[in-house]
């Protein structure tokens, strides 16, 4: 794989400093993208970044991630219109620690000559002074070439501390402890980051006079304009607790039909013959090509049993021909995913060992319904049922033995309320 070519073909190409597809064509060599644990774990915005270290390592060179241990301290000024607000440190450390698990999920940490190599970058700064670095790192850019970038620039109306100002004197020095340590040629990132990127290669020129190289990509946004990775309710985190598999999957089957040729090309393992071939053969049906990629990117993130486990949540949510049978072969694992997509009811076993009328189950037991008269009249117009059996008795009585799994049981209220009960 020639990786320049990659990146353009998929659209993944933005900026390139002159001399870069030399430098990759006449040997392996090392390149980084990095990353600050600002957040509780990464996001789909951040494996944009990943996927580019993961075509970088397929194309023969290795890929450094540069944790942001310390730089993730400071803050990075790029993008935001206002100072961010500086986290406590041990929610740095809990989410570098967390981050690092995932990534090494995520990228071949283990086996061949260019295996990944995990770096944080609170190691060039921990044994250096202030005076240290005003003298050896505040020396090499002057102020003139630091307010000309954008990140600065941008912020100089509505303020910018000098913690902030600094950050790119941190990312340039970054650049250089790994050109030194790791003989690492090439910073990648966003585009957003093309600013403290260069000033990485500046500042290499500068300081030891070696010759470093800058890759950007575009920011990737959505048809309607909105930035990639977010919903109405935030992020879409990599992290199955924070994001279920189920809404993870979703999130891709419910994408703009004009996203999907790009998010194909930016996230689907699949080379360009491949891509190109599925888009020909359902250039009419965008939705089975929306389910090719949710499918591979699910199993991919979260693994096949979670997969599995969201195609059950999938059919007992929208196939309306499941039924008993169906929901007999439901596994405990996912009657758990099952209970983080649909309303779910806690209720002690001693209920269903005793047994109790389902008016009182529904309107008291669980709050299903508003009320008992609510329980009946739902009952009269055929709506309930448990366990897909319609319930058409009033003195019906729910007992142990209708739990699935000895723990489960379903209860629909019309065709679109759905509930579950377990039972503890």
């Amino acid at each position: 794989m020639d990786f320049i070519s990659e990146l353009r073909w998929r659209g993944m190409l933005q900026d390139i400093t002159e001399g870069v597809e030399e430098a990759l064509g006449q040997a392996s060599v090392c390149g980084y993208i990095g990353f600050d644990p600002t957040a509780p774990s990464l996001t789909i915005g951040n494996y944009v970044q990943v996927m580019i270290l993961h075509f970088f390592q397929q194309a023969g060179h290795t890929p450094i991630v540069l944790m942001g241990g310390a730089t993730g301290r400071v803050g990075d000024p790029s993008g935001k219109d206002k100072e961010r607000e500086l986290l406590d440190e041990d929610i740095l450390e809990k989410n570098l620690s967390h981050q690092m698990a995932q990534f090494h999920s995520l990228l071949n940490f283990e086996s061949g000559e260019n295996r990944a190599i995990m770096v944080n970058n609170v190691d060039f700064y921990k044994e250096m002074n202030v005076l240290t670095f005003l003298r050896d790192v505040g020396k090499t850019l002057t102020v003139n070439y630091m307010l000309a970038k954008d990140s600065v620039k941008n912020r100089l109306d509505k303020g910018i501390s000098f913690t902030e100002f600094s950050y790119q004197l941190l990312q340039a020095y970054d650049f250089l402890c790994l050109y030194r340590d790791k003989n690492c040629l090439i910073q990648m990132g966003g585009s957003d980051q093309w600013g403290n990127i260069t000033s990485g290669t500046e500042f290499i020129r500068r300081h030891v006079g070696g010759k470093a190289y800058a890759i950007t990509t575009p920011l990737l946004t959505k048809a309607d304009g909105s930035k990639f990775g977010k919903s109405t309710e935030g992020n879409i985190w990599l992290d199955p607790n924070m994001t279920s598999p189920y809404k993870f999957y979703q999130f891709w089957i419910n994408s703009d039909d004009r996203d999907i040729g790009r998010f194909l090309r930016y996230f689907s393992f699949r080379k360009q013959d491949e891509i190109e071939a599925l888009e020909a053969e359902f250039k009419d049906d965008l939705q089975q090509l929306k389910k090719v990629l949710a499918e591979e990117i699910t199993r991919r993130i979260h693994g096949n049993e979670n997969y599995e486990a969201v195609m059950t949540v999938s059919e007992l949510l929208f196939n309306r021909k499941a039924d008993r049978s169906f929901l007999e072969k439901i596994n405990s694992k996912q009657w758990r995913a099952v209970a983080d997509e649909i309303p779910s009811h806690q209720v002690s076993k001693t209920v269903f060992s005793a047994g109790i009328n389902v008016v009182d189950f529904l309107a008291e037991t669980t709050s299903i319904v508003g009320s008992k008269g609510d329980a009946r009249r739902a009952i009269k117009g055929n709506a309930i049922s448990i366990n897909k059996v319609k319930i058409s008795d009033f003195e019906a009585v729910i007992d142990q033995h209708q739990l699935l799994h000895g723990q489960y049981l379903m209860i629909e209220n019309g065709k679109k309320n759905k509930y579950l009960v377990e039972a503890i």
